[in-house]
């Protein structure tokens, strides 16, 4: 469950009253939005859409991210991948970044809403990161989305990640609020 902090406590705290399972705070998030990029200087290289080509490279990242992350463990990884390839224009897709022709970075976007887009999946592997790899391609990927139409992007940080936070905010993301994400801790319910 996932909901801003206030909310989040209250929810929690009645369900444990009425006798559900106790939830435990998974993450602490903050949701940014951007109405305007400021590139980052110095962008080497270029974005492109992934491809059925890319499927096997996207896979591992996606699982690389989501170990980074945190999250759960899928139990269906390539449905993961599915999930961006093939591309969605409009709706969703993995993007690459390379330099020289090599995949150094990857976002994705996903999550329509009437007037924005969500940004996600956003990785470097640890051998090609503090280049500026991740933040050149949200960059790019945001103001391609803001070309498109879109009036704004947006995405879900880890608040124990201030490298993250603090990249986001040098292209032009703005907090919005802090969220509670809470889980019902493994094996609680039976």
């Amino acid at each position: 469950m996932v909901a801003d902090v206030a909310t989040a406590a209250a929810f929690t705290d009645a369900w444990s009253r009425l006798g559900g399972p106790r939830f435990e705070l998974a993450r602490s998030e903050r949701i940014y939005r951007l109405d305007t990029v400021r590139a980052p200087a110095h962008l080497s290289g270029s974005m492109r859409t992934a491809t059925e080509d890319d499927f096997d490279l996207a896979l591992e990242w996606l699982q690389a991210f989501a170990t980074d992350t945190g999250e759960p463990t899928n139990s269906d990884p390539a449905g993961s991948a599915r999930r961006f390839i093939p591309a969605r224009p409009g709706t969703r897709a993995l993007m690459l970044w390379e330099v020289d022709g090599q995949p150094v970075s990857m976002a994705g976007y996903t999550g329509p809403t009437p007037h924005g887009m969500r940004i996600s999946a956003v990785y470097t592997p640890p051998n090609l990161r503090k280049r500026g790899y991740a933040s050149a391609c949200v960059a790019t990927l945001s103001q391609h989305l803001l070309d498109e139409g879109r009036q704004f992007c947006f995405l879900f940080t880890d608040l124990a990640n201030p490298t993250s936070n603090h990249i986001y905010q040098q292209i032009g993301y703005e907090p919005v609020c802090d969220v509670s994400n809470c889980r019902v801790p493994p094996g609680a319910v039976e």
